[in-house]
């Protein structure tokens, strides 16, 4: 065998090295976003709890879309779970309407949705409860309820973080967060402090849209 046929037989097998390579990298990420993704449906059951109906109210149906066949939305799903990420830093003071509710509503929403939100204008349809939970636990438990709820359509649901009494120095640290990590979120039009009997200081009621598209 001369010099030139033993280097491109070196070079065959580095290629074939790298393909296996880069198979078992794929391999790899894909286990690892469909973990992610069976984590959070658990939590998201965890966290709801047991589902009651609510009063009848007359409304208008809206049609839904058909469901996306199965392989693109696992695809989709993988791909969202991979940039899910809530920072803890974000400067969330300046986007909060001057009152003692601390609403917010996101940029092109009217104040009139607000206004609506807190009078209990949408009705409630799922709730997450969040009161004693760690950060990072509680961060990880809100995203799954989000992205469920988009999955469900739910246009209004309330979040619980607790008013911070049992807390070191009665600071409510998790209500900050809940806020926090609500305006990073796309699919969150407005928020606003609860009524007395929905949760009060204790709680958030969210509207939501439409989440962002994955395609």
């Amino acid at each position: 065998m001369d010099a030139g046929s033993l280097k491109d037989l070196k070079s065959l097998k580095r290629r074939i090295e790298d393909a296996a390579q880069e198979q078992a990298r794929r391999e790899a990420e894909h286990a690892a976003a469909e973990a992610r993704l069976r984590r959070e449906r658990d939590l998201f059951a965890l966290s709801v709890g047991p589902v009651f109906p609510l009063k009848r109210t007359v409304r208008t149906p809206v049609p839904r879309p058909k469901p996306e066949p199965v392989p693109l939305q696992r695809q989709r799903d993988e791909q969202a779970a991979l940039r899910e990420a809530l920072s803890d830093e974000f400067d969330v003071e300046s986007l909060l309407d001057t009152d003692d509710a601390l609403s917010y509503r996101r940029s092109g929403v009217g104040v009139d949705v607000v206004k609506k939100l807190r009078r209990g204008g949408w009705a409630i349809q799922a709730h997450l409860d969040l009161h004693g939970l760690r950060r990072d636990e509680a961060r990880e438990r809100l995203a799954a309820f989000l992205r469920e709820a988009g999955r469900q359509g739910l246009r209004c649901v309330r979040v619980v973080h607790g008013k911070g009494n049992g807390s070191p120095g009665r600071q409510a640290v998790l209500k900050a967060k809940v806020r926090t990590w609500l305006v990073q979120k796309a699919e969150v039009l407005a928020f606003t402090q609860a009524r007395g009997p929905e949760g009060g200081a204790g709680a958030l009621i969210v509207l939501l849209g439409s989440p962002p598209s994955s395609a």
